[in-house]
């Protein structure tokens, strides 16, 4: 937390300055009433009363001010510390590897980044305030109990004993049910979240009470937690309200049997009980405020959690954005962290730029592996990716993602307008160029909503279809100018006739770019010049379209599978028989696939 005080030292030294003035104001005021008592009081001096008593009030009234000073720097001294650790714990779930939001779920991250974050808040402004303030009170008032009359001093100083066995002794108990609760509090927003997110699938499937009903056993496990808790905490204020009161009972026995006896003054005597009232909150409040610094030291170690978690992708030495796109993959291996299992091996192929490869697999091959390796969103296990010859691990980041761009099958679209999703990947676009980006991507649909490029098109783009999210998406890469465009099986929700468009558009986009392309159907694939079937990881052909169509069974059968020519086609054992004649005529290619399946046996 250091780091975050610092900034604001100059609030918080004035701040405790205020908190010990008004400590001592609180203090001063017993004693100022044994003064009364003893002196005015007892000789009768008036004009003495209403001095002593006008210095009393204005005691009163100045603690009563500083109080107000001390809350006022204190808000925005620990505001400021919770803003700055939660812009910091943003920017960390940024530069966080995939791998890390991977293994977790949004709902805890939610959970860290604001209600950990408001605990620790409420724990500096108040619980750690009154814990030093409240230990100092009962230290020094203790001093002066004794100073007054030892005997009755010894009373509450004996007492302090019990109450500190009692907070030793349920600490731990609660620790552990503040953490498990702070633990079940994440599980409950990550549920809220994502059926919030798949409310649509919810209601298509009826399983709204399905979806309820395990919300509900994960509130119940959270309330459950609570009760224990609360039921800890309970005993904790039981006894340190009765200790403090049976403190109270004897003092006010012995003290009238040493007032009785004249071994004190009964100005001493009310001041050591005014004295003595006023250590009941301190006391009282130590469990309280013990509980809470429990919370903020789990919330601390749940936020210490993000912020110490590795950071497996770093930037490189390389400022400069490659400017040629010629991309290479030598010998690129992957798996990840917590496999055993290689998803990608040897993988070795070299596209030049203005050309355009196609990536051609069966599901699980790897394809989308492969395509998270070019923009760093994993890290190569073995081998190289390079851009212009060089490593893009020398690269860093910003230049890589500027050379790089990713448009995805299942695109996220942010909770902004058309033009604010669409300028994510060149913020200084102008309207030319979102006007030229959305023409490509045949997303003029754009303009027909109520507001055109400035309507809000909500979480996640679901007051879109599927293909019109796909296009968006399109336009966003498209938009962002690359050196390299990989395109993640795009045009997947596209209709046959959209996606013509599409493609028509793309030939003219790909020839000034390096193209990588994840397809699925024999139209896709012909945007490409040259074509890698992918097989368990590893590119087994790399050739033209056609070249495999004739040559690789396997590439036959995938095309036929995956287009719209399966009519109930399965895999035959005389499937790889000899090559089959190519066409002449290129514009004969589209229907190729259906001419192989005629004559097959």
């Amino acid at each position: 937390m250091l780091p975050y005080l610092l900034p604001y030292r100059g609030r918080w030294i004035l701040m405790f300055t205020v908190a010990f003035a008004s400590l001592a104001a609180t203090v001063a005021i017993p004693l100022m009433t044994k003064a009364v008592i003893d002196g005015p009081v007892r000789h009768q001096d008036q004009q003495g009363l209403w001095t002593l008593g006008a210095a009393a009030m204005g005691v009163g009234i100045a603690e009563a001010v500083l109080w107000f000073i001390r809350r006022w720097l204190v808000a925005r001294a620990t505001m400021g510390v919770e803003a700055d650790i939660r812009k910091d714990l943003y920017a960390r779930l940024q530069i966080l590897p995939m791998s890390f939001h991977g293994r977790w779920q949004s709902g805890q991250l939610l959970s860290r980044i604001m209600n950990d974050l408001s605990t620790i808040r409420r724990f500096m402004s108040f619980g750690l305030t009154f814990l030093i303030l409240n230990v100092l009170q009962i230290t020094v008032v203790t001093a002066i109990l004794l100073a007054m009359y030892w005997p009755l001093g010894v009373v509450v100083l004996v007492s302090i004993i019990p109450i500190t066995l009692t907070v030793l002794h349920f600490q731990q108990e609660y620790t552990r049910l503040s953490r498990q609760a702070q633990d079940q509090a994440g599980h409950v927003a990550t549920h809220v979240e994502e059926a919030a997110l798949g409310l649509r699938v919810v209601k298509s499937f009826g399983r709204e009470d399905y979806v309820y009903d395990r919300f509900d056993e994960q509130l119940t496990d959270l309330y459950d937690t609570q009760v224990k808790r609360v039921t800890v905490s309970a005993k904790f204020w039981t006894l340190l309200e009765i200790i403090p009161n049976l403190t109270l009972i004897l003092v006010l026995g012995f003290g009238a049997y040493a007032a009785g006896h004249g071994y004190v003054t009964m100005g001493t005597l009310v001041a050591f009980i005014t004295m003595m009232l006023s250590l009941v909150w301190p006391i009282a409040s130590l469990g309280f405020l013990l509980s809470m610094t429990q919370e903020s030291f789990t919330a601390a170690n749940r936020i210490a959690e993000i912020f110490d978690a590795p950071r497996d992708i770093t930037d490189g030495p390389r400022e400069q954005s490659p400017r040629g796109g010629r991309l290479e993959l030598v010998d690129v291996g992957f798996r990840f962290p917590d496999s055993e299992d290689w998803s990608l091996r040897h993988v070795t192929v070299t596209v030049e730029p203005g050309e355009t490869l196609a990536l051609v697999g069966a599901t699980g091959s790897g394809k989308s592996v492969l395509v998270g390796l070019l923009s760093r969103l994993y890290d190569v296990t073995e081998g190289e990716i390079r851009i212009d010859a060089q490593d893009i691990r020398e690269l860093s980041l910003d230049a890589l993602r500027q050379a790089v761009a990713t448009a995805f099958e299942d695109p996220t679209l942010f909770s902004m307008s058309v033009a604010e999703n669409l300028r994510l990947g060149k913020p200084d676009a102008s309207e030319e160029e979102l006007r030229q980006a959305v023409e490509v991507a045949a997303a003029q649909f754009v303009y027909d909503l109520p507001y055109g490029l400035d309507t809000r098109i909500g979480e996640q783009g679901m007051s879109l279809s599927g293909g019109q999210r796909q296009r968006l998406s399109l336009a966003r890469a498209i938009l962002a100018g690359p050196r390299i465009l990989v395109l993640d099986d795009t045009l997947s929700a596209l209709d046959v006739h959209t996606e013509a468009v599409v493609e028509e558009a793309l030939r003219r986009v790909l020839h000034a770019v390096t193209g990588v392309v994840v397809a699925h159907r024999a139209s896709t694939v012909l945007l490409a010049d040259r074509v890698a079937l992918l097989q368990n990881g590893t590119i087994t052909h790399v050739g033209t379209h056609a070249e495999l169509l004739a040559g690789v069974p396997e590439y036959r059968y995938l095309l036929a599978a995956d287009d719209e020519l399966d009519d109930g086609c399965e895999r035959e054992t005389d499937w790889a028989g000899e090559p089959l004649p190519l066409p002449d005529d290129e514009d004969r290619r589209p229907t190729l696939e259906r001419e192989i399946l005629e004559r097959r046996p």
